[in-house]
């Protein structure tokens, strides 16, 4: 325990970091998400074959495999991005989408038909409807799924140790490295953290889901 309270100001560097992965990554993999999972539905077959190859590579990609495209693959083709947190952010939050699309099309087409139908039948576009009708019944249905899919976003961020992000993992490392003696106490505290971190998320989620969730 000496360790760990003699770094705990490492210890809460790490956890912030983290955090602020899980948030710019998440609320950028919620917007691309929405937008993919509209194309998936899209009437435009083309939109939906994109967004179909999308979800599918990124899906069936290990996302060790995603940062090491970003980091050294892209820079190849005149798409440098430096080692850091931005890039992790781009490679978390582009990942996550495709599972975020992939849970709010399974929301989507739980939607009654008639429900579209209805849209469609006073007159509005393919677009108001998917805002206006369909979209606003689906995310309540999608909770659960976007919930557990937030909490790996949490537990990913730890891909990013590997590539120059001090963020939870990566201060576990330094303070293990640097007491050798209580590498399985120090490690012990990196999971107490993330625990810590993923049980909140957990339930500021179940409140949020007691609040719009409907019983069918």
């Amino acid at each position: 325990m000496g360790a760990i309270a003699d770094n705990i100001g490492t210890y809460w560097d790490g956890a912030l970091v983290t955090v602020q992965l899980t948030a710019w990554s998440g609320i950028i993999a919620l917007a691309l998400g929405v937008v993919c999972a509209a194309m998936r539905v899209s009437p435009v077959g083309s939109l939906r074959v994109a967004a179909a190859t999308y979800v599918e590579v990124l899906r069936n990609t290990p996302l060790t495999l995603v940062f090491f495209f970003v980091a050294f693959v892209a820079p190849q083709f005149g798409l440098l991005a430096p080692l850091g947190f931005w890039t992790a952010v781009i490679c978390l939050s582009t990942y996550t989408s495709a599972f975020v699309a992939e849970a709010l099309r399974s929301g989507v087409n739980s939607v009654g038909v008639g429900q579209a139908e209805a849209a469609r039948a006073i007159g509005l576009t393919f677009g108001q409807s998917l805002q206006e009708v369909v979209l606003p019944q689906a995310v309540r249905t999608v909770i659960p799924p976007l919930i557990n899919v937030l909490i790996a976003l949490v537990k990913n961020t730890s891909v990013a140790a590997g590539f120059a992000v001090v963020e939870l993992v990566a201060a576990g490392r330094r303070v293990a490295l640097a007491n050798p003696a209580d590498s399985l106490m120090v490690l012990g505290g990196v999971a107490v953290g993330y625990l810590v971190i993923t049980m909140s998320l957990g339930a500021l989620a179940a409140t949020v889901e007691r609040k719009v969730v409907f019983t069918r």
